[in-house]
C-alpha cells in the first residue's frame, strides 16, 4: 500500500469506523455524564476562538461522546495518525463533527504541525492526544508544546474519570466504560506557553501540562510493580 492510501485509508478502514461510531453512540446512550468547570474554561469554547484541547489516548472513547458537552459545536480539528489506525480514529471522529489532520512525531510531523497552525489561524478548536500514537502512556510530548508556543493558542487540558470502565492490555491501558457507568469531565485552568524559551523553561512548560493531565491518574507507568 502507497503512503498517500495508507493516510486516506481503504473503505474496510472506514467502514470499521463506522462500525465502532455505531457502537459508541449505542454505549453512549447508557451512560451518565457531568462536567466540573470550576474556572469558567467551558466560555472559551466559542466559534472563532483558537484553543487546543489535550486528553489521554485512552480516552477516545469519552472525549467524541463529551465533545459538544466540554467544547460546543465550533469548528474544530483532530490529530490523527498516519497508519491503519489513524485511518479509523479519522472515520470514527468524523462522525461527531470534527475534520481530521494527519501525523505524527515519525510521519508526516512537519505536515501534520503545518496544518494545525493552519487550523488554529483560521479560528478553529483543536483535538489532540499528546501521548500518542505509541507512547509512553502519559508523557506528554512535546510536540503540542511547540504548537502553542507557536501558534499563541492556549492548551486546555480536559481529564476524564469513571466510575467503572474497562482497561485494555494495550499500550495506553485503552479505556471502555461500562454500560449504565458515569464519566466526569474534568476541565483544567488553561495553559497559555510563552512564545520564547530556553530549553530548561521549555522543559519546565512541558511538564507543567503533563502534571495537569496526569492528576486523578490510577495507573501511572512508574508507579506499576517492575516484574
Amino acid at each position: 500500500m502507497s503512503k498517500g492510501s495508507d493516510i486516506r485509508g481503504t473503505w474496510k478502514q472506514r467502514l470499521a469506523g463506522k462500525v465502532v461510531t455505531v457502537l459508541i453512540r449505542l454505549l453512549g446512550l447508557t451512560l451518565r455524564c457531568r462536567l466540573e468547570d470550576p474556572h469558567g474554561i467551558r466560555q472559551l469554547a466559542q466559534p472563532g476562538v483558537p484553543v487546543i484541547w489535550i486528553f489521554w489516548h485512552n480516552c477516545l472513547i469519552a472525549a467524541p461522546l463529551n465533545k459538544v458537552k466540554f467544547s460546543g459545536r465550533a469548528p474544530a480539528s483532530a490529530l490523527a495518525s498516519a497508519s491503519k489506525d489513524g485511518a479509523v480514529i479519522e472515520s470514527v471522529v468524523s462522525s461527531f463533527g470534527v475534520k481530521t489532520v494527519r501525523g505524527s512525531s515519525s510521519r508526516r510531523g512537519v505536515a501534520a504541525l503545518i496544518a494545525l497552525k493552519k487550523a488554529l489561524k483560521a479560528g478553529e478548536q483543536l483535538f489532540v492526544t499528546p501521548d500518542g500514537p505509541r507512547g509512553p502512556r502519559y508523557h506528554l510530548q512535546p510536540g503540542i508544546v511547540k504548537l502553542a508556543q507557536s501558534s499563541g493558542a492556549p492548551i486546555l487540558p480536559v481529564r476524564f474519570t469513571f466510575s467503572s470502565c474497562w482497561r485494555l492490555k494495550s499500550w495506553d491501558r485503552f479505556r471502555i466504560p461500562k454500560p449504565f457507568s458515569s464519566i466526569t469531565i474534568h476541565l483544567d485552568q488553561k495553559i497559555d506557553i510563552p512564545s520564547k524559551l530556553d530549553e530548561n523553561t521549555f522543559e519546565s512548560h512541558r511538564r507543567k501540562v503533563e502534571d495537569t493531565l496526569r492528576q486523578g491518574v490510577d495507573d501511572l507507568p512508574e508507579q506499576e510493580p517492575v516484574s
